[in-house]
């Protein structure tokens, strides 16, 4: 065999040998990609969990809130009318009374 074969041969040998780590190179790439897109998939509905989760708790307290605020009203038109009522009642009285 001659320098020339020799060298020929050898070259055909690195090339096989690069393109061999090439495809490795290349299914490694994808494997990693596809991990890296599982876990951005799995950060994304976690996230999206977590905002519903959120969304619902907000919910439930703003209707809370406004089973309170209700309640609040309820209760200080109460005592408006009773204030009101017992302002009638003494106007009343006082009338009655006859001026001493």
């Amino acid at each position: 065999m001659t320098d020339q074969e020799e060298q020929s041969l050898k070259e055909a040998k690195r090339a096989e040998k690069r393109a061999a780590e090439e495809i490795r190179q290349s299914a490694r790439d994808q494997t990693r990609r596809e991990a890296n897109l599982a876990r951005e998939q799995a950060i994304a509905e976690d996230q999206k969990e977590r905002e519903t989760k959120r969304a619902e708790k907000r919910t439930a307290e703003e209707i809370e809130q406004l089973a309170r605020d209700q309640a609040r009203r309820k209760a200080n038109l109460a005592r408006e009318q009773a204030i009101a009522e017992a302002q009638e009642a003494r106007k009343l009285k006082a009338k009655k009374q006859p001026p001493e």
